[in-house]
């Protein structure tokens, strides 16, 4: 947890060591790489409005370098915050004053989600890739060719949901699974955020968006993965 407030800081901690969690309470963002480096951690609370730092800058960081799931906390009165720092990754937020209960059963949701998509990723071992319609995605260098034999790149929740979809080619997801199996997480508009996310991809891998035939939608369900798919082991 980062926090400037020390009473908040003890508070969490207190209360999370009771449901039987390990809590390591800093004061700055500036010690979070050290933190990093000395153990494993399961998840971030990290408060935007830190002196003399950016919180949103942190944020941004972190998910460029990793995946650790991410707790924002912002005041009730910054809405851009909580929009800007969800675009930039964070996995869900909590306005201040909040409740300790609450933040306990949002970290135990975001650690279940982190659950399913290392499940995800077992799925993949021993894979080299897979194909589909003449494309080729290297999971080992996250790598997408197109039938052309143009590289193409791909953001981490597009990768993510790609990999999602080609793991279960066929399948209809619905947009909570996408949800858990992709980097795109936020409480309120999550469907929005998949359906954009989908669009996003489709634009790159769909010869026609307007008609695509690859990721194909089921009203009211989610999608569907729709052409079939090769794997491509090790």
């Amino acid at each position: 947890m980062v926090d400037d407030d020390a009473t908040i800081r003890k508070m969490v901690s207190d209360f999370l060591v009771e449901y039987d969690m390990r809590v390591t309470a800093v004061s700055s963002g500036r010690e979070i790489p050290e933190l990093l480096e000395r153990g494993a951690v399961d998840l971030i609370v990290l408060d935007l409005r830190l002196p003399g730092e950016d919180g949103l800058t942190i944020a941004q960081h972190l998910r460029a370098t990793s995946t650790i799931p991410i707790i924002i906390l912002t005041g009730r009165t910054d809405e851009s915050d909580r929009v800007m720092g969800l675009e930039l990754g964070a996995d869900d937020y909590l306005t201040k004053p909040f409740s300790p209960r609450e933040l306990l059963a949002r970290i135990r949701a975001l650690l279940r989600r982190a659950r399913m998509r290392l499940s995800a990723a077992d799925a993949v071992e021993g894979i080299r890739g897979y194909r589909f319609a003449g494309w080729q995605m290297n999971v080992r260098l996250r790598e997408l060719t197109s039938p052309q034999g143009r590289s193409v790149p791909l953001s981490i929740g597009e990768y993510n949901l790609l990999v999602a979809f080609l793991v279960a080619p066929q399948r209809i997801l619905g947009r909570e699974q996408l949800l858990d199996l992709s980097r795109v997480h936020n409480a309120e508009v999550f469907e929005r955020s998949v359906d954009v996310q989908v669009g996003r991809l489709r634009k790159k891998i769909e010869m026609d968006v307007a008609k695509p035939r690859l990721i194909v939608t089921e009203r009211g369900v989610g999608y569907r993965f729709a052409v079939p798919v090769e794997v491509v082991p090790v």
